[in-house]
């Protein structure tokens, strides 16, 4: 599995629209923080077929140390959950089963 940076996504995006990086990279680093100020809003957002992206206030809980097996108190904190669109299912989905071949 490849990690992926923006710099290689913004190359790739300029290569198929033969835009300028520069125009790319602020178009994508402009929908991220839109995204991103979205959701520390507490808005719900849903981009059709790609997926939805919900904030969320993951509980507090009791966890383990595993070095020391003592017990801590993990504090409450906001999450984003991301639930997959149609076509994204569909697509990983296809690739999975391609790569069980």
């Amino acid at each position: 599995m490849a990690t992926i940076t923006k710099q290689e996504l913004v190359k790739r995006i300029a290569e198929q629209t033969h835009y300028k990086r520069a125009v790319v990279k602020t178009v994508v680093q402009q929908l991220l923080e839109q995204i991103t100020m979205e959701l520390t809003q507490n808005n719900r957002l849903e981009l059709r077929n790609f997926g939805v992206f919900e904030p969320w206030i993951r509980e507090a809980r009791t966890a383990q140390n595993p070095r020391t097996l003592k017990f801590i108190n993990v504090p409450a904190k906001p999450v984003v959950r991301v639930k997959m669109g149609r076509m994204m299912r569909y697509r990983m989905n296809l690739a999975a089963k391609l790569t069980m071949l």
